[in-house]
């Protein structure tokens, strides 16, 4: 039998080796809602809610700025009846400035016991599309070179990632890479098309038992890419009666988030939050709008209990 603790120091060393060697530019869509968004993050937590999931989200980043990020994405994911197996759909639309981005992607997990106790390993892939598409007609840019303003640009490329996620009913952990394959993306800081390098991601959470009534979640997204620095996202939020969610977020060096959300039904989901700029564009914009709805299915033979992660 595989120790426990074994596993996850060599989950931890393995993470942070491969951080050490990398460092992250806002190329992939970020989400301040990463821990109800998890599958857009980690291919091997498909089915790992044990229903029928489905999620929506829309963020509005930087409202007041022409040009600003604007993302919805929505997955879908469920677990096959022998509950080993889970399958997933991603859909995501991230634009920015002239360009938009579109991925499609299917996922697929296989999930091992690793103990008598609920301590399992899931191991997942993914495989899908990533679509760019530039119309050099909106904004006005203070680059000229006509290398970058040519034709408009629509490119389609696979991809192709995978992931490990760790969990027990109290907490989990998870490593991910969404894509081995390089693509193009849209730089706005160059304000020209670029290549997109792999991505690693990094995720983990914690539930405490405050009282009978209230349960508390720390959780913590590292982001990294070669050529620019780690980007960490840690939150913490209270879960109160199983229906009431409230809490705080910080993104390192980019902003301050609030988080509310609310069980409407033991299958219904909705989730706010409200990040404020904390570097220099915070003088021009009124924040970050991202709103999060989920839908669970009651399994047959099964009463619907809701879950914080």
């Amino acid at each position: 039998m595989i120790h426990k603790s074994s596993l996850i120091k060599g989950l931890i060393v393995l993470v942070f080796t491969l951080i050490s060697t990398i460092s992250f530019a806002q190329q992939d869509p970020q989400y301040t809602h990463y821990m109800y968004n998890t599958l857009s993050v980690n291919p091997a937590y498909a089915g790992q809610r044990e229903t029928l999931s489905v999620v929506g989200l829309h963020r509005s980043q930087w409202v007041g700025i022409d040009g600003a990020p604007q993302t919805q994405s929505l997955s879908i994911h469920s677990p096959l009846r022998n509950e080993r197996i889970g399958l997933g759909l991603n859909i995501v639309k991230d634009a920015l400035g002239p360009a938009t981005e579109s991925f499609v992607d299917a996922n697929f997990s296989y999930t091992i016991p690793l103990n008598a106790h609920d301590l399992k390993l899931s191991f997942g892939a993914k495989g899908g599309l990533h679509i760019l598409d530039t119309d050099w007609s909106k904004g006005r840019f203070q680059n000229t070179d006509p290398n970058n303003f040519g034709d408009n640009i629509n490119l389609i490329s696979p991809m192709i990632g995978a992931g490990l996620y760790m969990h027990t009913r109290k907490w989990y952990l998870g490593l991910a890479v969404p894509n081995f394959i390089q693509t193009k993306h849209y730089d706005d800081y160059e304000e020209s098309v670029a290549t997109e390098r792999m991505h690693f991601y990094f995720i983990g959470g914690y539930v405490f038992n405050i009282s009978e009534t209230t349960e508390l979640k720390p959780a913590f997204l590292l982001k990294g890419v070669s050529g620019a620095p780690v980007i960490a996202d840690v939150s913490a939020n209270f879960w109160y009666q199983k229906k009431l969610t409230f809490g705080l977020a910080w993104r390192w060096d980019d902003s301050v988030s609030a988080l509310a959300g609310f069980q409407i039904t033991p299958g219904m989901f909705l989730g706010y939050s409200y990040d404020m700029t904390s570097t220099g564009l915070n003088n021009y914009n009124s924040g970050t709008h991202e709103v999060t709805l989920r839908f669970e299915v009651k399994r047959v033979g099964r009463i619907l209990s809701p879950r914080f992660f």
